[in-house]
């Protein structure tokens, strides 16, 4: 089947699936949990397969890897997504004109929503749960690298929906990367278009696509370590946002330094150090024992960690050759890896301003007991999400509490941090009269 028929009975499909009451999506949503759970071993398999195309030193295998705990977690995912409040016929808002027209502004589906994603196959359990209750039709276009795991996980979705009588085409799977584009150009076809990935692919989405687009951009995140920072705190939160899962776009990638702090970053560092952590720091490549933070200490070496006026050495670190003295190309990168970039910095404008340039609107912490700097780090940044001694670990939508995440949307309009089931919802005016006409 040509993609535009099958995009055009995907269209058709969104209008079924309209049409369920809650009752009847929160069932679908059970049923194929319980089926997660019973089909393991075929998901297991199929993951096993595509598993075995990639090296395991790739930073996305992480992300491509099934195992029963996360199947386990992928299905009270799904349960959970069917215990959430419908976002659908909600009155958001509601008021009578003086002429006597009543106005309700409500919630309503997008119709087809359209996810491009690479090599993480749960996102086809998220995307189609939030669809689902949301009232959308999804077509689904994962990775080549998780295309066995993905034709297992559609194949029990279809399962699903073929006992409730419904279209597989409410879950559509493409697999090649003409699909792709005739899914980015196929518009009055598919209502919106959701990438999740690299940013190689996110811009390909957004320079190629004549469908509206929400992008969930690459997670450049920084730690910012103040001079009236608690050690006791920066130590945990700043090892949770590294290392809980370094492939995830809420990990931390540069680690920013007060200067004054600097006799701290060894104790910071040890934790990193013993989970396999790589840090990485232009001009310097630190090896040995010594620690010396005075202003007059010696620039670069292969032993130290630099700024402009002073310099620290960490046991135990080799980095990379040196970048040069800007950190072009070192910082302002998603590393997804066991890597970690950090910066010095003599004052908190210079963290704002080293932010600025190299975040990409993700999110980014600070770590103080100063009430006044918080503030102004809270107020200043421009990201989806800013944390106050908090790791940023926790950008997540069911960590925020709002059930699976179908992405994090790194930009302004219409959804902005983690998306979930309100913000894949648009609405519609209904306007009630008796016979008003207007001059």
């Amino acid at each position: 089947m040509q993609s535009n028929e099958a995009f055009l009975q995907v269209k058709c499909a969104s209008k079924r699936l309209a049409l369920l009451n809650d009752a009847e999506r929160n069932g679908i949503l059970c049923e194929l949990a319980d089926l997660t759970e019973a089909h393991m071993g075929d998901l297991l398999a199929a993951n096993a397969l595509d598993l075995a195309r990639m090296d395991k030193a790739d930073p996305r295998y992480d992300r491509l890897q099934l195992t029963e705990a996360r199947l386990r977690d992928i299905a009270a995912d799904l349960r959970k997504v069917a215990s959430l409040p419908s976002p659908l016929g909600r009155v958001l808002k509601h008021s009578t004109l003086p002429n006597g027209l009543e106005l309700k502004r409500v919630s309503v589906p997008f119709g087809v929503i359209g996810i491009i994603f690479e090599a993480r196959p749960n996102v086809c359990f998220d995307c189609f749960a939030l669809c689902l209750k949301a009232g959308s039709a999804c077509i689904l276009k994962g990775g080549s690298d998780a295309k066995d795991s993905c034709t297992a996980i559609v194949g029990l979705i279809h399962k699903v929906l073929q006992h409730y009588g419904l279209p597989a085409e409410c879950a559509l799977l493409l697999t090649s990367h003409e699909d792709t584009d005739r899914l980015l150009a196929a518009r009055g076809q598919v209502d919106l278009i959701i990438p999740r990935g690299s940013n190689r692919l996110i811009n390909y989405v957004r320079d190629n696509a004549r469908v509206p687009v929400i992008e969930t951009g690459a997670g450049v995140v920084h730690c910012y370590i103040d001079r009236a920072a608690d050690l006791q705190k920066a130590i945990p939160i700043v090892v949770n946002a590294k290392t809980r899962r370094v492939s995830v776009c809420n990990a931390l990638d540069c680690l920013i330094i007060h200067r004054d702090r600097l006799a701290d970053l060894p104790a910071i560092l040890e934790p990193l150090k013993e989970k396999g952590v790589e840090i990485l720091q232009p001009l310097a490549r630190p090896t040995s024992g010594r620690l010396d933070t005075s202003k007059n200490s010696p620039r670069g070496g292969e032993d130290s960690l630099s700024s402009d006026k002073v310099t620290v050495a960490i046991s135990g670190y080799e980095a990379l050759p040196p970048t040069g003295g800007d950190g072009e190309g070192l910082y302002g990168t998603e590393f997804l890896s066991l890597r970690m970039a950090v910066k010095v910095v003599d004052s908190l404008d210079e963290a704002l301003e080293h932010i600025a340039r190299y975040g990409s609107g993700h999110s980014e912490s600070i770590v103080t007991e100063d009430p006044e700097a918080a503030q102004r780090f809270l107020n200043e940044v421009d990201a989806a999400c800013v944390y106050w001694n908090a790791p940023t670990s926790f950008t997540d939508g069911g960590q925020f509490g709002l059930g699976a995440e179908i992405g994090i949307s790194t930009q302004k309009l219409h959804a902005r941090g983690p998306m979930a089931l309100e913000e894949i919802t648009t609405y519609k005016w209904i306007i009630c009269g008796n016979g008003q006409t207007r001059a």
